[in-house]
């Protein structure tokens, strides 16, 4: 329990090396730490419009499809990490172990980050009118899922945000004042992240309001 504290109150020491070209532990730190302000911030916009989901319905379906970059992005860059380490790579080695309480919500917080994605998206694709699987003789819908999926990433997600912005904030805040190569890298992985996500949303955001509006908000139920 205490070393679980300590992690959520950035603690225990931790010191990223920085690696030629793209920076190491220090550069994917730092890529992962800007990401994750991103997603907090769509984060805290698409929870407000869940306050009155029926009158901005619109606004729900545009921020959703913005954060579908930065998260897959946010799990590349922590699963390199992981798959870094793991792999015996000498830089992550010396940066240590993912942290206990991300090793044990990681899994979790990335399966359930992906299927609130993943069911909204099918909420999108098939419009409003919902298609019926059964699961245990009981029918489900994408909506359904989409609810059930959301609250189970919010209990996880809530704990993974207190361990992660303490020293995600000292980072972005520019705290540890290091020379870290790969800055060119890591602003063309944000910029290519920022242009994926407001390309999607003009792809697919137009269409599916309209659905929306049209045949009339649902989520009521």
């Amino acid at each position: 329990m205490r070393v679980a504290i300590d992690e959520l109150t950035d603690r225990t020491p931790r010191f990223d090396p920085v690696a030629p070209r793209v920076g190491g532990p220090a550069g994917n730190a730092r890529l992962t730490a800007w990401t994750g302000l991103v997603l907090l911030v769509l984060l805290a916009i698409e929870g407000f419009t869940i306050l009155d989901i029926n009158g901005l319905i619109d606004w729900h379906i545009v921020v959703g499809l913005l954060l579908v970059p930065p998260a897959l992005v946010k799990v590349g860059t922590t699963g390199w990490r992981i798959v870094r380490y793991y792999a015996g790579d000498t830089a992550y080695r010396r940066a240590g172990p993912p942290q206990l309480m991300m090793r044990i919500l990681g899994p979790l917080v990335v399966f359930f980050t992906l299927a609130v994605l993943a069911t909204g998206i099918l909420i999108g694709v098939q419009g409003p009118a919902e298609r019926h699987s059964a699961l245990l003789g009981v029918p489900v819908t994408a909506l359904f899922l989409h609810k059930a999926t959301f609250f189970a990433w919010l209990a996880v997600m809530t704990i993974h945000v207190l361990g992660r912005t303490i020293r995600a904030a000292k980072v972005v805040a520019g705290r540890e004042r290091r020379r870290v190569a790969g800055g060119a890298a890591r602003l063309a992985v944000l910029t290519g992240m920022a242009v994926c996500s407001v390309g999607l949303a003009m792809l697919l955001a137009g269409p599916w309001i309209s659905a929306w509006q049209q045949h009339g908000p649902r989520f009521h139920q």
